[in-house]
């Protein structure tokens, strides 16, 4: 096995054999929503997002320093996980641009109370209020408490690994 010390965040090779090395642990994707005070919801896509607690039902995501959307997010009221079902790539592109009208011609959307935003079909989502923010380098971590989830009962997850998307072949629903 290859081994490389991280030896400077000034060294840019050093950060991008560490990228490298970092994406070799397969992740789900996730996009996160948030009302907005004056304009468009917040829409970010995550590939971070962790189970913290059972009880209380707490869970995780960071968001880099440098998007656009993290003031407004860290002073939103509710935000939402949205889990991608593998259908929904286009979605996780579409979220993961920075200075786009990332809700232009969202098929399907709604938004059912002031409070939340949640896109359709997505695999699970989880409603939240915020519980705890923490610095975390160039990415801001954010807790949230569940109050409310919802998953379906089919489909695939979306899985990002090695820099590209992937997707599960005989994947199943885990027993409830």
């Amino acid at each position: 096995m290859a081994e490389s010390t991280v030896t400077s965040s000034d060294n840019p090779d050093a950060q991008r054999r560490f990228r490298a090395a970092l994406s070799m642990f397969a992740t789900g994707v996730a996009v996160i929503t948030a009302p907005r005070k004056n304009g468009p919801p917040i829409g970010i896509t995550v590939a971070s997002f962790n189970s913290v607690s059972l009880d209380p039902p707490l869970i995780l995501f960071s968001v880099d320093r440098r998007n656009l959307s993290l003031h407004d997010l860290s002073a939103a009221g509710t935000y939402a996980v949205n889990v991608l079902d593998e259908a929904q790539q286009d979605l996780s592109n579409r979220f993961a641009k920075a200075n786009s009208d990332k809700w232009a011609s969202m098929p399907g959307m709604s938004i059912e109370r002031a409070d939340v935003v949640l896109l359709p079909n997505s695999l699970a989502t989880f409603e939240c209020e915020p519980y705890a923010q923490y610095d975390g380098g160039d990415h801001v971590i954010f807790v949230g408490r569940v109050n409310q989830h919802q998953s379906r009962s089919e489909g695939r997850p979306l899985v990002f690994f090695g820099g590209r998307y992937h997707t599960l072949n005989g994947a199943h629903r885990p027993s409830a």
